[in-house]
């Protein structure tokens, strides 16, 4: 099957590619269909590279099946958490980030970040609020840093659970 991209972005070339499958094609539908799958293939290698880069699931060693499964059931949950946090902080930079964070969560990330015992009433912007996580994590936020990866978001989180527990134990 032969795509071509419709609507580029302005000022780039229209993408071009042969996809090739044995799923069947009979139908505009089925074409479509295919298409569509493909659309989200992206967003499944960036999970994937998440859980690689991030969660470092190749080092991940378990003596059972059992307690693998479960590493790995947790880790998809933390790679999806951290992949939604980039993406919408670079989709919805202005959200409040409420649309991720419990209330205990950016309260505690607040008053982490800014070395204060109590947080504003209204919650900050989700951009503002995954690059906080992210300085958890060791990102700098230097001028040419660009925005955080997934190493240091991965680290960011694993200390906000922290930070908002003592949150929660203090308020």
């Amino acid at each position: 099957m032969w795509a071509t991209e419709r609507t580029p972005p302005a000022g780039a070339e229209p993408v071009e590619w042969l996809l090739l499958t044995t799923v069947p094609i009979t139908t505009t539908e089925d074409t479509l269909e295919r298409l569509a799958w493909y659309a989200v293939r992206w967003g499944i290698e960036v999970w994937h590279t998440v859980l690689k880069s991030g969660c470092q699931i190749e080092q991940v060693q378990r003596e059972t099946a059992d307690r693998l499964i479960r590493c790995l059931t947790r880790y998809s949950v933390i790679a999806w958490r951290i992949l939604c946090a980039t993406m919408l902080a670079r989709a919805v930079p202005d959200a409040p980030c409420t649309v991720l964070l419990d209330d205990a969560e950016w309260q505690g990330l607040y008053c982490r970040i800014h070395r204060v015992a109590i947080a504003p009433t209204k919650p900050p912007t989700l951009h503002q609020a995954v690059r906080w996580i992210a300085k958890l994590g060791g990102f700098q936020g230097r001028k040419g840093d660009g925005e955080p990866g997934v190493t240091v978001m991965w680290n960011g989180f694993q200390h906000l659970v922290e930070v908002a527990e003592m949150y929660r134990i203090t308020h």
